[in-house]
């Protein structure tokens, strides 16, 4: 079992062997196609994942979203097409499909939209992922689980590595994702182990790119928007505090080598290039709208102060490391975004 590479504990051994998956994997004369639901696939990264799939001709993407942050317009392209399906359900509750592969993405993921509906948000990340491994427990599907870098709350410990446990605020605002996706994390190991469950656990970073909710509160949108509509760039205080931001394209291709390997994760999948918000600020003015200020705000509680991922796991076990710099996916975003706000480029 693959459960030996757990990052974490020696102690991962798995009770039972896993459900077997549908007799159509079996079958000698017809190869069917991989059939894979993606939950919260009509979102920012769960779209992208989606593309990406598609292009393989052996798959069939179903789609489940409720479409709270996600959209139906980054879907348009597939909408109709023979191989792809798009289902309005909440993970909340429970979905009878016929799938091999399930990618878990679905929750709201920036402060604004968590902290919108906290109670909500705690459901997605709990019930939603108890009803996603129970769908692959009776379907014997293989699941992965996206988490965030967020299970390690305001670190201690910098860069990040897997093997560090977090320190986490258990009753603050923003405690509703941070903890339901820790939960979710403790869920996905306890499935694998009673029921022998394939789970694969990503946790992911900063990601930014194109189809990001433009008002989603995450500051790479922040500041792209602003720089566009000619707003001063709000950096909240004290500006020192660091993020480091993964492209999404190298994003997508990062979880799917974790899901096609053998290793059940976690394993951190961001880019270890690590920008103060100020450097940030300072490089989106640059590129998109010199003429903008920098303007500093009052910060939100229980901001960390320092996020960047160690990506030895995912170098050594997916043969995997991001490409794509900021300086050169910042303009891909502003293209998208100048599309969807309607701002013109000056020439």
């Amino acid at each position: 079992m693959a459960s030996k590479n757990s990052s974490n504990g020696d102690n991962q051994t798995t009770t039972k062997p896993p459900p077997l998956p549908s007799p159509l994997r079996f079958s000698k004369f017809f190869q069917s196609n991989m059939r894979i639901l993606v939950t919260g696939g009509a979102g920012f990264i769960g779209s992208h994942l989606v593309d990406r799939l598609m292009e393989n001709e052996k798959n069939e993407v179903i789609v489940a979203d409720n479409y709270f942050t996600g959209s139906k317009d980054n879907l348009k392209k597939w909408i109709g097409h023979p191989r792809f399906e798009l289902i309005r359900h909440d993970v909340t509750e429970p979905l009878l499909v016929e799938v091999d592969q399930i990618y878990h993405l679905a929750c709201p993921a920036s402060p604004i939209f968590y902290k919108y509906n906290p109670v909500k948000t705690i459901k997605t990340n709990v019930i939603g992922t108890l009803n996603m491994l129970g769908l692959a427990k009776r379907v014997g599907a293989r699941i992965l689980l996206t988490s965030t870098s967020e299970v390690y709350g305001d670190p201690l410990v910098h860069p990040q590595p897997e093997s560090y446990w977090g320190n986490v605020n258990p009753i603050g605002v923003r405690s509703c994702y941070d903890e339901g996706k820790r939960v979710a994390e403790t869920l996905m190991f306890d499935y694998h182990r009673q029921h022998g469950i394939e789970i694969r656990i990503a946790r992911i970073f900063n990601t930014y790119g194109p189809r990001m909710n433009i008002d989603d509160g995450r500051v790479v949108s922040n500041f792209i928007a602003q720089a566009l509509r000619g707003e001063p760039l709000t950096v909240q205080l004290p500006g020192t505090q660091t993020r480091s931001f993964c492209y999404v394209s190298d994003m997508v291709d990062g979880l799917i080598r974790l899901m096609e390997g053998e290793n059940t994760g976690p394993i951190n999948i961001g880019n270890p290039g690590e920008f103060t918000m100020l450097e940030l600020a300072e490089t989106v003015k640059e590129l998109i709208n010199p003429e903008v200020e920098i303007k500093k705000v009052e910060n939100t509680p229980d901001d960390p102060r320092q996020r960047k991922p160690d990506i030895t796991k995912a170098k050594e076990l997916l043969g995997w490391e991001p490409k794509v710099k900021l300086r050169d996916g910042l303009p891909l975003m502003e293209e998208d975004f100048r599309l969807r706000l309607g701002v013109a480029k000056k020439n």
